[in-house]
């Protein structure tokens, strides 16, 4: 009896050491993140998608919203959604950051010289949170039509220079899902979201960056508890 005793806290011990040695990944971001337009999106959007890739030593997490923009005068800035609290209080140890999409809109780009300075104040905001999370950047997808008032132009010539301007000022890693997902239409059916084909040719590249990092991200994690 007093085997079987010590036998289940160890047990218990050791499971209680898998579930906290856990990292955990937010994914924020707009539409794409989501998965919108995917059937099944709950198991077929790119963090689902990225989760299962990961394996079990992660905890990824989804905290995508269609129509999400970055800029604070957005016409649906991710500052003022429940989402980004939740992103928060998750209290990730890492973070991947894919948005400039909607903020192509021409209700939204009007405030263009906004871009940079609230892109620097997310990132800075997210790595004040107690974990000090490592943050990536995505260069966003390519939009293959002007629908919703997306604009492709405006993502290639503006947005993505300025998330580099970002990165390189912060020092962030670039996941550059543009390069990624160009000159493939076919996996965006409404021309502006990745199907589940594309969702997943997303989940193994931003997968493997984070692999890459794994023991950056468990020492900075280590650092911080």
């Amino acid at each position: 009896m007093k085997t079987f005793k010590i036998n289940l806290l160890v047990l218990f011990l050791f499971s209680n050491f898998i579930i906290h040695a856990q990292i955990k990944v937010a994914c924020i971001g707009n539409s794409i993140t989501y998965g919108a337009g995917i059937e099944h999106r709950d198991s077929l959007s790119y963090p689902a998608q990225m989760s299962r890739i990961l394996g079990k030593n992660w905890q990824v997490e989804n905290f995508g919203v269609s129509g999400a923009t970055l800029l604070k005068n957005g016409d649906k800035p991710y500052w003022k959604l429940t989402r980004m609290a939740e992103a928060m209080a998750f209290n990730p140890d890492a973070v991947v950051i894919k948005l400039g999409t909607n903020d192509s809109k021409p209700q939204n780009w009007k405030y263009k010289d906004e871009y940079i300075k609230d892109y620097l104040t997310l990132i800075d905001t997210l790595r004040a949170l107690p974990s000090h999370p490592i943050i990536f950047v995505c260069l966003p997808a390519p939009a293959y039509g002007s629908r919703w008032g997306i604009n492709d132009s405006i993502i290639q010539v503006d947005v993505i220079p300025m998330v580099k301007s970002v990165a390189k000022q912060r020092k962030l890693e670039i996941i550059n899902l543009n390069k990624l997902l160009a000159n493939q239409p076919e996996l965006f059916p409404d021309l502006i979201h990745p199907n589940a084909k594309g969702a997943g040719v997303m989940a193994e590249k931003i997968a493997k960056v984070l692999k890459k990092s794994k023991r950056k991200i468990e020492k900075n994690t280590k650092k911080n508890k």
